[in-house]
């Protein structure tokens, strides 16, 4: 059996999952983790074939985790859960190994189609996102709230520790928050970050008020 550890902080989410695979006749589900943090002490003992993992979680970047775990564990496959696919994290993903990337709306069949293509060795990319890296087009860039809220915090002119105080997070956390926000915005300097933030300021901020 393939065992399959999954990494998201949305209850409803993981038990979701959780069902797919465990009846799925081919793997089963040896852990769950609701933090990176905790995410980090269950793969030491349990040693999965795959992981699940949701890119977007509450206490740091699923990308830069991504790749700290793919360097620890070489022979995990991880697959990336989202609910978006912009074509930057898409990219970025893919050109650094990812095993596979799906939508957390996927069906049955496609989640255990992706467990059973990435144990071969092979990518699995689900059918929607191909079609936005079919495209060569970027998508409009989603950013989580959290994230919106450094980056106001930020164009504010706060620095990472006093955004990290009025957000209540670590520096190291908020650091990492400003990485992805660079990463999505395809921006290489905090200057530029700020540039495309108010060329775009009504599409990440006043349509995200309620």
């Amino acid at each position: 059996m393939i065992k399959v550890h999954i990494t998201d902080d949305h209850k409803m989410v993981v038990e979701g999952f959780r069902e797919v695979v465990d009846n799925s006749g081919i793997a089963i589900v040896c852990g769950i983790s609701y933090r990176l943090s905790d995410c980090r002490k269950h793969l030491a003992r349990e040693h999965p074939d795959v992981l699940l993992l949701d890119i977007e979680m509450p206490d740091g970047s699923g990308i830069e985790f991504f790749s700290e775990m793919k360097k620890k564990y070489p022979k995990m496959k991880i697959i990336a859960l989202t609910t978006h696919d912009e074509y930057s994290v898409v990219k970025h993903l893919i050109d650094n190994g990812i095993s596979g990337y799906i939508l957390k709306s996927a069906y049955s069949e496609e989640i255990i189609d992706a467990i059973e293509t990435v144990v071969k060795g092979d990518v699995f990319i689900c059918k929607d996102t191909k079609n936005v890296l079919n495209s060569r087009r970027k998508i409009p860039v989603r950013l989580t709230n959290r994230e919106i809220e450094l980056l106001d915090y930020l164009l504010k002119g706060l620095t990472n520790e006093q955004a990290a105080d009025e957000m209540e997070l670590t520096v190291e956390t908020v650091k990492s928050y400003r990485r992805n926000i660079k990463l999505k915005l395809n921006a290489h300097s905090a200057m530029q970050m700020g540039k495309i933030a108010y060329e775009h300021w009504k599409f990440f901020f006043d349509d995200k008020k309620e």
